[in-house]
């Protein structure tokens, strides 16, 4: 199997129990997680090499931290060590028409105050083959934002594929200093990940879709995905549609363009959903797993709708499936039978 690196902030997440309300309990589960950790964790649990890259602080609430990757297998050796707090997020889990809820307690982070210095990236890409980051990263802060760019300029060195999921976080950064920042970052973009406000919103491209309605058909994304790798000169582009009637029922499934063809994947009737938190990075593991593994771009990308709509039902964070269970759901098997 492939070495894939990852960059980005890996976060405590304290929610509720349940469906519980921030308001009316007197405790939060603990759980790992955050964008680029989810897709190391994801990449590991297909059998990858994963290795993520963050900064953590030296005390016990970063080593748990550095703790949670290794339990799954995650490479943990280039993290830096140093800095102050781990960055925190509370998560409210919706229900029915009450949609989930995000605050995030994440400033001063140690990855938001890294320096180059923290990091040596041609060592971290020797012998990898592909870099995943996020739109989050750069988001957190200028010098995380400095940080990616280096990044990616070291992968490009060592012919390392890079993947970038777009992830806009309007309560990290304006549209305007996302395409600030984002676009000239695309130009070491071979892999272009992101739903369709992520596109407007980092890049400047609108597909002719009425998302809030639920009207996401293919039809108006192949004109946008044309412009966008004619634009940046991506070798894929790809977007999930997600078709959300409620916080615990979906419609999921997703597009693929290679610059020649167009492939749209079943659609999945998601409901009901557990933890959608996460659905976004499933969905990158496993088109990162699905091209570095499959013939073709249509199973690839069914790879990858498929271990995403399982996120959906799993808590927390990370994607606990393995490839041979995305399989069985890739090849129609989802009737949720006990296996014995």
């Amino acid at each position: 199997m492939s070495k894939i690196v990852t960059f980005g902030e890996i976060m405590l997440r304290l929610s509720p129990e349940g469906c519980s309300r921030f308001v009316q309990v007197d405790s939060f589960d603990a759980i790992w997680g955050g964008g680029e950790a989810n897709v190391a964790v994801s990449c590991a649990n297909y059998g990858h090499d994963a290795c993520f890259v963050t900064k953590l602080p030296t005390h016990e609430i970063g080593q748990a931290a550095l703790n949670a990757l290794r339990r799954y297998g995650v490479d943990t050796t280039h993290i830096a060590r140093g800095g102050n707090r781990v960055g925190i997020y509370y998560c409210e889990t919706g229900a029915s028409m009450r949609p989930s809820k995000v605050i995030y307690d994440r400033a001063g982070s140690s990855i938001a105050e890294a320096d180059a210095s923290d990091f040596d990236f041609d060592a971290i890409m020797e012998g990898a083959t592909w870099f995943h980051w996020s739109g989050i990263t750069p988001a957190i802060s200028d010098k995380a934002a400095e940080l990616t760019r280096l990044a990616c300029e070291a992968a490009k060195r060592h012919g390392v594929t890079v993947s970038v999921d777009l992830n806009f976080r309007k309560k990290l950064w304006t549209k305007e200093k996302a395409q600030s920042v984002m676009r000239p970052l695309m130009q070491y973009v071979d892999v272009c990940i992101g739903n369709e406000e992520d596109a407007e919103l980092c890049l400047g491209f609108k597909p002719d879709a009425d998302v809030e309605g639920g009207v996401t058909d293919a039809e108006g994304y192949k004109s946008i995905f044309a412009q966008m790798a004619d634009t940046f000169g991506f070798k894929y582009v790809v977007s999930t549609l997600r078709e959300s009637y409620s916080a615990t029922h979906n419609g999921w499934k997703a597009m693929i363009y290679d610059g020649k063809n167009f492939y749209e994947s079943k659609r999945y009737d998601i409901n009901p959903i557990i933890d959608r938190v996460g659905g976004g990075d499933a969905f990158s593991g496993g088109i990162i797993h699905g091209l570095l593994t499959k013939p073709n771009q249509a199973e690839a990308l069914e790879f990858a709708v498929a271990a995403s709509a399982l996120k959906h039902t799993i808590p927390g964070d990370f994607n606990m499936v393995s490839a041979d269970e995305v399989e069985a759901l890739a090849k129609g098997n989802a009737n949720g039978r006990v296996q014995r």
